[in-house]
């Protein structure tokens, strides 16, 4: 039975998968744990005031040095699993947008290195559910 007396602290992100018409997608080695040395998707957490739509679009920029409207950003959808995330409950949002084929990209903020990768061939491990939100991806 579940104590329903005690709040679950749950933690609010959002994650970007930046597409090229060519069929590229835009990957991150993490620079920290957890999932150290992993490629994951840009993202991460919502701050105070913002959307997560909002969020999105500045952790692109921040992590890779893309830069797209909030406009453009398509909703993917929700992912929650209760162990998505070994450091605690995370919930992300995760959007969508295209860009230009041979947009120039630069690891920031808490990336290694930034890398485009064939959508239909991503890294065999991703950092979190990543390898989940790109499979979502690729059937819409």
């Amino acid at each position: 039975m579940t104590d329903t007396k005690t709040a679950e602290t749950i933690r609010y992100t959002a994650d970007v998968v930046a597409l090229t018409p060519d069929g590229s997608v835009l990957l991150i080695e993490r620079g920290w744990p957890p999932y150290e040395g992993a490629w994951a998707l840009p993202g991460g957490h919502v701050d105070l005031g913002e959307t997560s739509r909002v969020a999105a679009a500045r952790e692109l920029e921040e992590e890779t040095g893309v830069r797209v409207a909030v406009d453009e950003l398509r909703q993917i959808g929700v992912w929650d699993s209760p162990g998505r995330d070994p450091r605690g409950r995370y919930v992300t949002v995760a959007y969508a947008a295209v860009v230009p084929a041979g947009t120039q990209i630069v690891a920031g903020d808490d990336a290694r290195r930034a890398r485009w990768w064939p959508l239909s061939n991503p890294p065999e491990h991703l950092a979190f559910d990543h390898a989940e939100i790109l499979r979502a991806v690729a059937t819409s």
